[in-house]
């Protein structure tokens, strides 16, 4: 008989697409905040956010080591930061002891977890194998950040951001194409370009807001929210892009909720990308868009 899987998951699991082929080891269920108008990831009432139990979280460690052969850990659920630094530093350890092939590990950051945490700490946590740090920064722009109840500002997201790049972790930052609606656009694509610009993050992606279950939660602090066309999409976009001053950075729109998939380096390929994104505006029909049942979350 096969030996039980040794990690007690609540579900549903989210992770970034970047750690598709990571053990994801669950060290917090739910989210700390929980209170974005535009996420529905962890409103389930079994998802309701608590610190799992560190023993148990030790044990799940101690056999998966036994179990398998592992190079990549992602630690789950939406906010693994918000625990103490003694805490995280004794998980690493942990991974380190039962699982000495692990060459990452990674997770989501709140930058609202890190306002107490110091660089000092966290190069304490880098030291130990957290390697990268998944952060959803939104937008740069605080009015539309207030009205999505992000929790977060320009200075905060900022200030979180710079003091992972001092401590030496990897920072994957995503921008939700679309969160402003036709309102906020112009504003959305500049403030978050100008966020980006102001921070150097190592990598940026971009995804389309949707709301598979409905608008109502999102309405409730959106009310005039009126969502962009496709067309539209494309043009915030170009405009994200245009205004992004990078020196390195690898960057990807290649999420199943994107219509027109972008890859590239920045600066390095803008001028390509760009080009892209002028097409699918000018001739959509040439500009392998994705089909609508192609999409999604």
């Amino acid at each position: 008989m096969p030996a039980e899987f040794p990690i007690d998951y609540i579900e549903p699991v989210f992770r970034p697409p970047s750690e598709a082929h990571s053990l994801i080891l669950p060290v917090t269920n739910g989210c700390s905040w929980n209170g974005c108008s535009f996420c529905e990831m962890y409103t389930q009432e079994q998802k309701k956010f608590r610190a799992r139990d560190e023993a148990q979280v030790l044990d799940e460690i101690k056999r998966c080591g036994e179990q398998m052969i592992v190079q990549r850990i992602f630690l789950a659920d939406g906010d693994a930061l918000v625990l103490p630094t003694r805490r995280l530093l004794t998980i690493l350890a942990a991974i380190a002891e039962h699982m000495p092939t692990v060459t990452r590990v990674s997770s989501y950051c709140l930058p609202r977890n890190l306002r107490k945490k110091s660089v000092a700490e966290l190069k304490e946590l880098a030291d130990a194998g957290l390697k990268m740090a998944y952060v959803g920064a939104e937008s740069g722009d605080d009015e539309v950040l207030a009205r999505v109840n992000k929790g977060e500002t320009f200075e905060s997201t900022l200030s979180a951001l710079d003091k992972l790049g001092e401590a030496g972790i990897t920072r994957s930052v995503m921008v939700l194409n679309g969160l402003g609606g036709t309102q906020l656009s112009e504003q959305h694509a500049l403030n978050s370009a100008r966020l980006m610009n102001a921070a150097q993050p190592e990598f940026l992606s971009t995804l389309v807001v949707s709301f598979p279950t409905g608008e109502a939660r999102f309405r409730a602090g959106f009310a005039d929210y009126q969502p962009l066309s496709q067309q539209q999409l494309f043009v915030e976009i170009e405009r994200f892009v245009q205004a992004l001053e990078l020196r390195d950075t690898v960057f990807r729109s290649d999420h199943a909720s994107n219509y027109l998939v972008l890859k590239g380096v920045l600066g390095a390929d803008k001028a390509r990308m760009l080009a892209q994104v002028r097409q699918a505006i000018e001739q959509p029909q040439q500009a392998r868009l994705r089909q609508e049942w192609q999409r999604g979350l």
